[in-house]
């Protein structure tokens, strides 16, 4: 039998001081959204106890919060793995991220300070230039920095807690990566779009603008490879899924 590999997500974890287990939940969530491990990779208790110093008790109660936010799954013979969306899961968790962001917008759009605008302008700039290097991993950071930056105005930080679990979801599988750049050229001209409506603080065209953007982006997510192991196949369910209203309760 060949040896088992070691779990690329090991080698990502930081363990500054040894034997604290109240950081191993945060960084375990760290290294799953900065996207350096892709879905279904598998997250040995044993070994993630060990590097921290730690029983497997608090790295277990770290993982069952994970599974409730969606981010690991757990099957009783396969052991702990960052969570796998089905294509079909990856867009719902879309729709519920326009949902979201799309009520919060008018609000955003009339209360943003001069400082919320100027932030605005540069993470666009960061944007662009992410386009020009084509640097994809950039691209995707960015573009959810100014997604949050422009929803975060409004204030409304309950809805804003909701969004940012949905967009946490959808994280592993860093969407913008696996498009193509001919793809991330639209959607930033859209970016720019709504950049220039909110700054003019013009809701109507902001709405309509962003509605345009998030179908182009329906589009785009659903040209995503589902035989490389990105998405998990259609027929795939998780043994031990949270319904999606349960998503908040573990954070």
């Amino acid at each position: 039998m060949p040896p088992r590999r070691r779990s690329a997500l090991l080698a990502r974890l930081v363990v500054d001081e040894p034997g604290r287990p109240q950081v191993i939940l945060g960084e375990l969530r760290r290294v799953i959204l900065d996207g350096a491990v892709p879905p279904s990779t598998v997250i040995p208790l044993r070994e993630v106890a060990v590097l921290f110093g730690v029983s497997h008790i608090p790295v277990r109660e770290a993982l069952k919060t994970l599974m409730g936010e969606g981010l690991v799954t757990h099957e009783p013979h396969g052991g702990y793995t960052v969570a796998q969306l089905t294509a079909n899961e990856l867009r719902e968790m879309y729709i519920v991220r326009e949902t979201l962001e799309t009520a919060s917008l008018a609000a955003a759009a009339t209360n943003a300070s001069d400082a919320e605008r100027a932030e605005l302008l540069e993470i666009n700039a960061l944007l662009e230039q992410a386009i020009r290097d084509d640097d994809p991993v950039a691209y995707h950071r960015q573009s959810r920095r100014f997604h949050v930056a422009l929803t975060r105005p409004s204030r409304m930080f309950r809805l804003l807690h909701m969004l940012e679990s949905a967009w946490n979801v959808t994280e592993p599988v860093q969407s913008m990566v696996h498009i193509g750049g001919a793809d991330r050229v639209k959607l930033h001209t859209d970016h720019a779009l709504m950049l220039d409506a909110f700054l003019a603080r013009d809701v109507e065209r902001l709405l309509l603008v962003a509605e345009s953007h998030h179908r182009r982006l329906e589009s785009v997510i659903a040209t995503l490879p589902t035989d490389t192991g990105l998405l998990a196949p259609a027929d795939a369910v998780p043994t031990d899924a949270v319904p999606a209203a349960d998503i908040s309760v573990a954070q």
